[in-house]
């Protein structure tokens, strides 16, 4: 087989890169491990950026987000038992949009397959050889398939980043994990509220109207046997209570839930020869910032900027700098927000939390980096 571009891993990033390439003649062939069925049902992050929602518009993939999509111009910082509204909107001009990653998957999967240009499930055995070739195994047989350039969207398990020789690694892991829930219970509030609390942070999102999101911090080597549904309940409504209103947390079944340890990782560079890495191949963001996907969508945005224009050897480059602003943004924040044993950084804590909740200047630069930078097309 031949391509122009061979995507590895059929996530957002190599979707939307596949159809940005779509849109320009160029063709392509997608390529991912798992059942179409596993991809579509995997939950994961929801917050889209102004800037991710207008290019999926321009590129002719947001009409079913657009129709179900949940806006916020705002999020709350909940401390002291006070809830501080950020105006993200009023601040900036921007605002944020909760979409499940599921659900954007499965509009790019369709959108993919209407184009008629190869998206293959089920491949195993997967081999990179940067100088443009892939070979794995599909229904059985072996497949070589030659490219002009490789796209590694294969995600941190991936194997694209293994084949980059010498990169420089940075990684920082934070003392501190997520314990995840979806829940069967309509949202208590409009906007995510952000929660620093003694007892530790939480986090209330959403999925949709009946659908609530839930996070706790937790120990990195806690396990979810320690965590029943009774108790995950209690600690939500002590680390979300307030003392300025009577807002309740509403509850009900617990249909999903996980802990995921928080880590920063990037890799320098995101290329060689013919291989360009996406994503979570390149770089991991502790997800307190709501970045990851965001960032994914950013780089093969980038990707297909120079690839048109010629500029391939500028991509990781480009791609780094918003790379390290993102990871400074989401480790502010994290580090902000996460209960630490130092009585000394908690009170450094509320001095910035309070910090930014009363000043202006203050209160714009994080809602600047929250909603998100312009993308590079």
């Amino acid at each position: 087989m031949r391509t122009q571009v061979g995507i590895i891993g059929a996530g957002p990033a190599g979707l939307v890169l596949a159809h940005l390439l779509h849109l320009r003649g160029v063709d392509s062939v997608v390529l991912e491990r798992h059942t179409r069925a596993h991809i579509e049902s995997r939950i994961r992050a929801g917050v889209l950026e102004q800037g991710t929602v207008e290019l999926l518009c321009d590129i002719g993939l947001g009409e079913r987000l657009m129709g179900e999509r949940m806006v916020h111009s705002g999020l709350e910082l909940l401390f002291d038992g006070v809830g501080h509204r950020v105006p993200l909107k009023e601040l900036t001009g921007y605002q944020v949009t909760i979409y499940g990653q599921h659900e954007l998957v499965k509009d790019l999967v369709a959108a993919r397959l209407a184009t008629g240009r190869p998206l293959l499930f089920g491949v195993s055995d997967v081999t990179v050889d940067p100088a443009g070739t892939i070979r794995f195994v599909h229904d059985g047989k072996p497949v070589e398939l030659e490219c002009d350039l490789i796209a590694g969207c294969d995600g941190f398990h991936g194997v694209s980043r293994s084949v980059i020789p010498k990169p420089v690694v940075f990684e920082h892991v934070y003392p501190y994990a997520w314990l995840g829930v979806l829940a069967e219970a309509p949202p208590s509030s409009e906007e995510l509220i952000y929660a620093h609390h003694a007892a530790g942070f939480a986090l209330h999102s959403m999925r949709s109207p009946q659908l609530t999101r839930l996070y706790l911090q937790v120990d990195p080597d806690d396990s979810l046997e320690s965590w029943p549904a009774a108790r995950i309940w209690e600690q939500l409504r002590l680390r979300l209570s307030r003392v300025d209103t009577d807002w309740r947390l509403a509850d009900g079944p617990i249909i999903e839930q996980s802990i995921t340890g928080l880590r920063s990782f990037v890799v320098d560079p995101m290329q060689h020869d013919r291989l360009f890495l996406a994503g979570d191949a390149a770089h991991i963001v502790p997800a307190t910032g709501a970045k990851g996907l965001n960032l994914a969508i950013a780089d093969v945005v980038a990707l297909d900027a120079c690839h048109a224009s010629g500029r391939l050897a500028s991509y990781s480059d480009i791609c780094l700098r918003r790379v390290w602003r993102v990871q400074h943004f989401s480790w502010w924040m994290t580090s902000m927000l996460h209960r630490v044993p130092d009585p000394f950084a908690a009170h450094l804590q509320l001095s910035q939390l309070r910090y930014l909740t009363s000043s202006t200047a203050a209160a714009t630069s994080f809602a600047e980096n929250y909603v998100g930078l312009p993308l590079n097309r």
